[in-house]
Formats: structure tokens, C-alpha cells, sequence
């Protein structure tokens, strides 16, 4: 069984205690991609972390000012990934608070060799939009901690969604930002997703056992390896389904996308062409089916 907590959407630009130490702002940029808008957390009641700013938004910013004045100080800007719904805000509060942005690094750090390839080609990424301007003060690497007197966070490298993705692990809670969710999957839209690392970064939050996920968007996911075991079969029922419909003939990734998204909106049926790619390449560097010519977004591609 999965599920999340019962929540509507909370009231935008509103500081809410959601657990002990740690309140969600949510940011007023609702859509197809960011369901509500994105969740910006704050950590800690005297030393405060900010966790996904979110978008260039001076409502938002003044938000989250306001939420931490009164003997609270923004000591640390945590950012999950630069995606334009994530990443844009942390410089204006970085210069408005004087704390130091940690994330693991640019828009392109972590991309896999296949995907800097396919970027190489001219291939650009959809769905959120990249945050190119994205420079943090301190690059975190796999593993490492960040902490203040009240918390202490982990960084755990989780590429998929974009190669600098970062999860924080606060105990036996975790920040996913947009690798796992409750209201939807995660985007995975080459040259920046990357179905290959996403699924190992499945694997790799799963060799734990966690309390709570508070993802990037949407409600805190209150059974988070449930979801996290939904995420991965759900990858591989679409898996058998690429595989499925490639038994038929050769096909190109649009195709395919149309065929086995029966109900999805056809506003989204740019982002599930995306996914389907992704699961293509990934199948592609497992030897199981290739592409006709070159590996390409609109390439027609057969099983071996």
C-alpha cells in the first residue's frame, strides 16, 4: 500500500508547523509540473535552514524572511537541484541573509557521460526548466553532513531527475525534493534525467528505513519505502511496456508514449515522450534493444 498524509493544498505564503522544528512555506507557483507550487522548508527554530528556496518570487522571498526574523537566523540555504522551480531564490536570500548555499553543484555536475553526449548533440532538457545561473557556495558530496546545534542533515547524491539531484537525510526523515513524491512519479527527461542513475538512486534510499519523505511538491509522504517500492515497479511496469510494444516493430519514443499513456492529458504528453525516452536509452545501455541509426530523441528503435 502506499499513500500519503490526507492534506488539500495549504494556504500559500504561510509559515506551517508540520512537525517539531520544521515548518513548509509553500511557493504561489502551481502547475501540471509542481502540483500545489514548491514546498520551501525551513529547519530549526533558532539556526535556520532553508531547504529549496524555490522560484525568483519577491512574495515568496519576503515570506521566508519574515518567517525567520525575530532571534531566528538563516544559517544554511539547502538546495535539492537547480531546477527553476527549486534553485532561482537562493541567491537574493543568500544576499539578503548572508547564509552560504550548499547543494552538490551546478545544473550539469553529475551528469552521466551518455547524457553529456546527447546535450553535446543539441539536445536540451524539458519539463521544469534548468536553472543555468545555479552556483553554490559549497559543493556537498555524497554523504556528507551539514549541521547546526539543533539539526543535522545528510547529503545523499540521488541523480535521476537531474544529475545534481540531492536528498537530505535528517534522522529517519528525508528531504527528496523531486525524486520521490506522493502525488506524482518523477520527471525523468534526458539529457538531464537519467533513468539509469534514477533507478539506482531508488535502490540506494531503499537500503534504509525511513519515517517520513518531504518531497519538493505536494503532501509529506507518510509511508516512504511503501512509496519508494511503488517507484521502482512502477519504472518497470512501464519498462515491460516500452518492451512490450517494441515486440510489435520498430517505433520511435513519441509513439511508444502514445500508446501506453492511455489517460494522460495531452499538455503532459511532451514529458511522457520524455520519460519514455529515458527508459529507451536506459534500455539501450543494457544491451536489451537499440536504436536504428544513432541514439537520438526521435530515433526508431528495435529489440535485439
Amino acid at each position: 500500500m502506499t499513500r500519503q498524509i490526507s492534506e488539500s493544498a495549504p494556504p500559500v505564503g504561510v509559515a506551517e508547523i508540520i512537525a517539531p522544528g520544521l515548518r513548509r512555506i509553500l511557493a504561489p507557483n502551481p502547475s501540471p509540473m509542481t502540483f500545489w507550487g514548491t514546498n520551501t522548508y525551513l529547519l530549526g527554530q533558532e539556526q535556520v535552514a532553508v531547504i529549496d528556496p524555490g522560484p525568483k518570487n519577491d512574495a515568496h522571498l519576503q515570506t521566508i524572511l519574515e518567517a525567520t526574523d525575530h532571534g531566528r537566523t538563516i544559517s544554511h540555504i539547502m538546495v535539492t537541484h537547480a531546477h527553476m522551480d527549486h534553485s532561482p531564490l537562493a541567491a537574493d536570500l543568500s544576499q539578503y541573509s548572508g547564509a552560504r548555499i550548499f547543494a552538490f553543484g551546478t545544473a550539469v555536475d553529475g551528469r552521466s557521460e551518455i547524457m553529456t553526449q546527447l546535450a553535446e548533440t543539441g539536445l536540451a532538457g524539458g519539463g521544469e526548466g534548468i536553472d543555468h545561473a545555479f552556483t553554490p557556495d559549497h559543493a556537498l558530496h555524497h554523504g556528507e553532513k551539514v549541521h547546526s546545534d539543533e539539526w543535522q542533515l545528510e547529503a545523499l547524491h540521488t541523480p535521476g531527475h537531474i544529475g545534481n539531484h540531492l536528498c537530505f537525510a535528517w534522522g529517519e526523515h528525508c528531504f527528496t525534493g523531486d525524486h520521490v513524491m506522493g502525488w506524482a512519479s518523477s520527471l525523468v527527461s534526458p539529457p538531464d534525467g537519467d533513468l539509469t542513475d534514477f533507478m539506482a538512486s531508488c535502490r540506494l534510499l531503499q537500503t534504509r528505513q525511513w519515517h517520513m519523505f518531504f518531497p519538493g511538491h505536494g503532501a509529506p509522504v507518510e509511508t516512504a519505502n511503501d512509496r519508494l517500492d511503488w517507484l521502482v515497479a512502477h519504472r518497470l511496469k512501464r519498462e515491460s511496456a516500452v518492451l512490450a510494444h517494441l515486440e510489435n516493430g520498430p517505433a520511435q519514443a513519441f509513439d511508444i508514449a502514445q500508446a501506453i499513456y492511455h489517460d494522460t492529458p495531452a499538455s503532459l504528453m511532451g514529458a511522457a515522450t520524455r520519460n519514455v525516452f529515458a527508459h529507451l536509452i536506459d534500455l539501450t545501455r543494457r544491451g536489451l534493444i537499440e536504436p536504428r541509426q544513432t541514439l537520438e530523441a526521435e530515433a526508431l528503435f528495435s529489440k535485439k
